[in-house]
């Protein structure tokens, strides 16, 4: 039967028409069983095409915690995509599709030793670190590696920050520079992340003139900085329009150029990948009008799909549309299990649904996936490429 949906201008501005479309006919061809993740593959290469070209000699290395799905990761081995990994298991599945090491990096400066040991041994050359305790670590295990340090930088402006648990300022990264050096490693690069979801364009100015105050001192000290890593950050509309990736890829073009005219560029895009090329498809499960207002239940949750919601992350929901379906209600929507922490979002305003409709959640396709637990038996939505 074919479905009908409620969308209105403000959702559908925020999604691509194409992508909107295509998943309309496919919800309209096949008995959907829900929750299903499914992703635009033509969405998917659009981005490969557009996302890092805006900075001149650019390496882009897909962040695969984004969205870990093999069909996802498949489509993008076969465009020639690198990929950044950060544990073993995320090495596994790349192995399994048989991407060639040197199409690998790991960013992640507190590394499990088995993976440093599994990586290296695989032919991986290329990691980050922040401390003393990698720096033995990597020596030991994976030596005359290129690494890249984890500089800490400003994160206002993101909406899920990143600048507390890694990175180091400048006196400790110059030290942590030249004890590399001093242990049979090849400090080469500086890395840093402005956060994730980020749409203030300033933070890279902070972080690129950080990183050349930093590579100056790794100069006098007799270390090259040859290698700057800009890490992700890029917004995607959730709820609002955002910088656009042209805007903050002219913008950090002009300050690489400046700042560092003749050095090597990686960046790590995830959820500027893979975030709006996917639709979460979800069905009302219940509703119920309780002393705090009208609840909405639905088949995915904060344990099975839609963590980063408890994070700040909003989402913007399409429902079905009824005949004489009008006023809106505001509603607390919820997931799937009985805990109480399973809370989406509150306050939404949405037509009311009858259980069993189906809800679009746009630009559910990062961190969506690779957060989803089976807590308390609930299903994680599998992932299909449309």
């Amino acid at each position: 039967m074919v479905k009908s949906f409620k969308i209105e201008d403000r959702a559908a501005a925020l999604v691509e028409k194409s992508t909107l479309l295509k998943i309309l006919n496919y919800i309209d061809t096949v008995d959907l069983k829900t929750p299903v993740l499914l992703m635009d593959g033509d969405r998917l290469r659009r981005s490969v095409a557009t996302v890092g070209r805006g900075i001149d000699g650019c390496k882009v290395f897909y962040a695969v915690k984004a969205n870990p799905s093999p069909k996802v990761l498949r489509l993008l081995a076969a465009l020639d995509v690198g990929f950044e990994i950060s544990n073993e298991g995320e090495l596994n599945v790349l192995s399994m599709l048989g991407v060639s090491p040197e199409r690998i990096i790991s960013s992640n400066p507190v590394k499990a030793a088995d993976f440093i040991e599994s990586a290296y041994s695989y032919g991986v050359r290329y990691f980050a670190f922040d401390s003393p305790a990698e720096i033995i670590k990597m020596s030991e295990l994976a030596p005359n590696s290129n690494l890249y340090l984890r500089l800490a930088v400003p994160n206002e402006g993101s909406e899920w920050p990143l600048s507390r648990k890694f990175g180091v300022e400048i006196e400790d990264a110059l030290k942590l520079l030249i004890m590399a050096k001093d242990s049979r490693l090849n400090p080469m690069g500086i890395t840093f992340h402005v956060g994730s979801q980020c749409n203030n364009i300033y933070n890279w100015n902070i972080a690129l003139d950080k990183a050349r105050l930093l590579s100056d001192m790794a100069a006098e000290a007799g270390i090259a900085i040859s290698l700057i890593n800009i890490g992700g950050g890029y917004p995607i509309k959730y709820t609002k329009n955002v910088l656009t990736v042209e805007a903050i890829e002219r913008h950090i073009n002009k300050l690489i150029k400046d700042r560092f005219p003749e050095t090597a560029v990686y960046l790590e895009p995830g959820r500027a990948f893979v975030g709006d090329a996917g639709i979460m498809v979800a069905r009302v499960t219940g509703k119920a009008d309780r002393l705090d207002g009208r609840w909405l239940y639905i088949d995915v949750g904060v344990f099975n799909g839609l963590m980063e919601s408890i994070g700040g992350i909003k989402y913007t929901y399409i429902t079905e549309a009824h005949a004489g379906q009008s006023v809106k209600d505001n509603w607390t929507l919820a997931g799937p299990s009985c805990d109480s922490f399973d809370v989406i979002d509150k306050n939404v305003q949405l037509c009311e649904p009858e259980v069993g409709d189906m809800v679009l959640i746009l630009s559910g396709g990062a961190y969506t996936i690779s957060y989803a637990s089976e807590f308390n038996g609930c299903a994680i939505p599998e992932t299909v490429i449309v």
